[in-house]
């Protein structure tokens, strides 16, 4: 059993080495969970005592076979709970973030499983981050970001990149929510913004900032 902070630490170094073979550095673990880096340091000799992670010191931290399988397992509740509070409960995708994070932490894993058989298994939570399974595995999908596409692409949205409740009203205002195909009309040398048709109907310009953090399957 981990205490609150542990499994937030854990979670936060789980998503920072995501995709990245380097260590994690103490600086950008006080960056994503907003604490001093000296309280890092306490913390992270803490996860070295329990074996969670790997840390030396001013090289980094990785987490050790235990500690990703906590990771794992804090981010498939906290998805489950998003999942549950958007389909089950009514709350819009930008609203369930903040009352996941503290959910994440209820700590009866038969609870999660039957949560997870009562939802139907679902794959992916409503911004279409993927959910680990009982055993662990994640699925990943192939998403490209919409900045990364060329003139006459076409795809479905399926995912985003960030989080934040301001953006995902915009993309709700944009009509860019999950499952919205999009084809690329044009590709705007000036600014680097990007002209859209969506479902077939409807034409919007979008910023590059915008583009990069909004996901397709091709």
């Amino acid at each position: 059993m981990h205490s609150f902070t542990e499994e937030n630490y854990l979670k936060a170094i789980y998503h920072l080495s995501e995709g990245n073979t380097m260590a994690v550095s103490t600086n950008q673990i006080a960056e994503m969970t907003s604490t001093k880096a000296a309280s890092v340091t306490d913390m992270l000799k803490k996860l070295a005592e329990k074996k969670l992670i790997n840390y030396i010191k001013y090289q980094g931290v990785t987490l050790t076979g235990t500690g990703v399988n906590a990771a794992v397992n804090i981010i498939r509740k906290h998805r489950l709970w998003e999942v549950f509070l958007v389909e089950k409960l009514g709350f819009k995708w930008d609203e369930v973030h903040d009352i996941a994070e503290e959910l994440e932490h209820i700590n009866s894993e038969t609870l999660i499983n039957r949560l997870d058989d009562f939802l139907g298994n679902p794959v992916a939570d409503p911004h279409g981050d993927p959910i680990p399974d009982r055993s662990g595995l994640i699925k990943h999908k192939k998403l490209v970001k919409i900045s990364d596409m060329q003139t006459g692409e076409s795809g479905t949205v399926s995912g985003v990149s960030e989080h934040s409740s301001v953006f995902l009203k915009l993309l709700e205002k944009l009509g860019l929510t999950l499952g919205t195909k999009i084809i690329i009309s044009e590709l705007i040398e000036f600014d680097g913004s990007i002209m859209l048709t969506i479902d077939q109907k409807t034409e919007r310009t979008i910023s590059r900032e915008v583009a990069k953090n909004i996901l397709v399957i091709l």
